[in-house]
């Protein structure tokens, strides 16, 4: 019969509870620790106490509070460590050699900059001030990704060199046909269109489409990289001028008598009769403005987003056949018989300024994309570049042997001339400098008279209309390599240009807003609001932001009595007549200052039998 075990008998004595808890297993990041005496490791760090063992207290044993006030002088806490994160190690132990972000250029990070960061915060409230310096911070941010993302730009812009002394303007548009790839030599093509020359032509926004009329009224549009036509038509009339508005599905035709609209498929959808005999089109893509220069004189913007006319001016200098357009702020400039070349804004019924540029007549204006070189050409034979950036003076001019009838900017920086059936090209130093009229960068011959020039945006190509109809040359290097996709994306889908339309007219800048600085916009017009408070205040016969007098609030218990509100006013007077005396006096040091040290700058100088008489 078996017996249960009595206690304390073969029973094992029970553990200590620090001796049965486990040891807890060493994860690789924490540091190796040492085991206690009792035998138990450390542990990792934990939040909670350690906890420690203390004598029991008898239940109804009296406790001292503690007092409020400390005996002992208090020692301030020491603020927490910060931990650098660089300093700790990855998964695997080791360290990172190049820590943190990626260091940037500060040339780069200046390029996508747009706060000119030397002018001052003006002096204003502290919460305008905290939203000033907030947006900075947001803008010098974005540059810097801006900057760090230009790596994933993977294309370059393209260049022609010529061998050891070889000119490249002898190199011939077959043998640049010969060294380029098959999809880039696909680009150079010729139109045969003899029948209803000279062509005018226009390429749309994102490159990719190509609009040409001709003087017998033929106009078609085409993708011009796969060669598929939209639209073929002949409206049986003279056709002077071809635009694309905001989009390739929209077409604006400047016919003999009338303007007319027609969309991808040839169909008429407009007949503006109050922009008639219309010469020239120009559009103003963020404003949703064409402008029309007519026969008359008048130069018209009209609306297309609303189908209003804006302004309609009148240039009172004749006939106007000569117009382009800025396209840094839409500023528009027309050449005129006198040799002058004026700039229009539809806020202004009179020009922004007046240049006089030829001593003939003026032939052709172009103004490259950053606003900043415009280009002329006139009857006396004289090609000049002028400076736009407030001083409007020549900064370089050749004379030609035909005169150039057309010209045209790129978007790298390039000029291009059409001389007859001869067409030259010039290049700079790069995007911001003024093109070298030295010498030609290409030259090409035509089969007919120049009538039209542009460049197409974001490739090597260049669009010449001529009497013999349509020609695209390969010039490498004048085309911006890399497109915004959200702006002007040629490889966009029916839904994606919907869209971008929508978002387009949502953002549409006014056509009060062109002026010639555009920067001006973002500063106070002083002037304007000084004039402004003057009028108010003989308005209404005193002025209502002046600062009211000081009025005294009434005390209780007699102290608000006569002679203590006098007094009281009395006192702030004083306060305030010390601060004017104070500022004057800081004024009148600041004077005398300037006053010796221009002294002193003179005497520093050849001494004069005049200076007798310097006080």
């Amino acid at each position: 019969m078996e017996t249960a075990p009595k206690p304390g008998r073969d029973v094992p004595p029970k553990k200590d509870k620090l001796q049965t808890k486990r040891k807890k297993p060493r994860r690789y990041w924490e540091e190796e620790t040492v085991p206690t005496r009792d035998g138990a490791s450390a542990g990792p760090p934990c939040n909670k106490k350690n906890r420690e063992l203390r004598p029991q207290r008898r239940k109804n044993a009296h406790i001292l509070k503690k007092s409020r006030i400390s005996k002992k002088p208090q020692v301030p806490k020491k603020p927490r460590e910060w931990k650098n994160p660089e300093s700790q190690r990855s998964l695997s132990g080791a360290q990172d050699p190049f820590p943190g972000p990626a260091p940037v250029p500060v040339e780069v990070v200046q390029k996508f900059c747009r706060i000119d960061k030397s002018r001052k915060l003006p002096r204003s409230k502290a919460k305008t001030r905290s939203r000033l310096e907030v947006a900075e911070a947001e803008e010098e941010e974005t540059s810097i990704k801006a900057a760090r993302s230009e790596l994933l730009l993977a294309e370059e812009p393209g260049f022609l060199e010529g061998e050891d002394g070889e000119d490249t303007a002898k190199i011939c548009q077959a043998d640049i046909v010969e060294a380029v790839d098959i999809a880039s030599a696909a680009k150079h093509f010729d139109l045969n269109l003899r029948q209803f020359g000279p062509y005018r032509l226009n390429y749309s926004r994102t490159g990719r489409h190509l609009a040409f009329g001709g003087r017998r009224g033929h106009v078609a549009a085409l993708d011009w990289v796969t060669k598929k036509l939209m639209c073929e038509i002949n409206v049986m009339e003279a056709v002077r001028d071809i635009r694309f508005l905001h989009s390739e599905a929209l077409l604006a035709v400047a016919q003999n008598r009338w303007l007319h609209i027609y969309d991808n498929q040839g169909i008429e959808l407009h007949c503006i009769r109050r922009c008639d005999r219309v010469t020239r089109l120009e559009f103003l893509p963020f404003h949703f403005l064409l402008a029309t220069a007519s026969e008359t004189g008048f130069l018209t913007y009209l609306d297309v987003s609303v189908g209003k006319i804006v302004a309609a001016l009148n240039a009172r200098a004749g006939r106007l056949d000569v117009m382009s357009q800025n396209p840094y702020n839409a500023v528009i400039h027309l050449g005129h018989s006198n040799g002058t070349v004026s700039l229009w804004s539809p806020a202004m019924k009179e020009p922004l300024a007046k240049i006089l540029c030829h001593r003939g007549g003026v032939r052709a204006v172009a103004v490259d994309s950053t606003g900043t070189y415009m280009a002329t050409s006139g009857l006396d034979h004289q090609l000049k570049i002028f400076d736009l950036r407030g001083t409007y003076q020549p900064l370089s001019t050749r004379t030609l042997p035909h005169g150039a009838g057309h010209l045209a900017f790129s978007q790298r920086g390039l000029l291009v001339a059409g001389m007859g059936d001869v067409v030259n090209i010039w290049a700079g130093q790069g995007k911001a400098s003024p093109p070298s009229l030295e010498q030609p960068y290409l030259t090409h011959r035509l089969s007919g008279p120049v009538h039209g020039l542009q460049f197409c945006p974001f490739e090597d190509v260049l669009g010449v209309g001529h009497s013999g109809g349509i020609t695209s040359m390969l010039v490498p290097g004048a085309g911006e390599p890399n497109f915004d996709g959200l702006e002007s994306n040629p490889y966009r889908s029916r839904k994606q240009r919907q869209e971008w339309e929508v978002k387009a007219l949502l953002e549409k800048v006014p056509a009060e807003l062109i002026c010639l600085d555009p920067r001006a916009l973002a500063k106070v017009d002083v002037i304007s609001l000084e004039q402004g408070k003057k009028e108010r205040i003989e308005r209404l016969g005193y002025d209502p932001e002046a600062k009211a007098p000081f009025q005294p609030k009434p005390k209780q218990k007699g102290r608000s009595s006569t002679a203590s509100l006098v007094k009281r006013k009395r006192k702030v007077m004083d306060e305030e007549h010390r601060d004017k005396v104070r500022q004057s006096l800081q004024q009148q040091q600041q004077q005398q200052q300037r006053h010796k040290e221009v002294k002193a700058k003179s005497t520093g100088a050849r001494p004069s039998a005049l200076d007798r008489f310097v006080r």
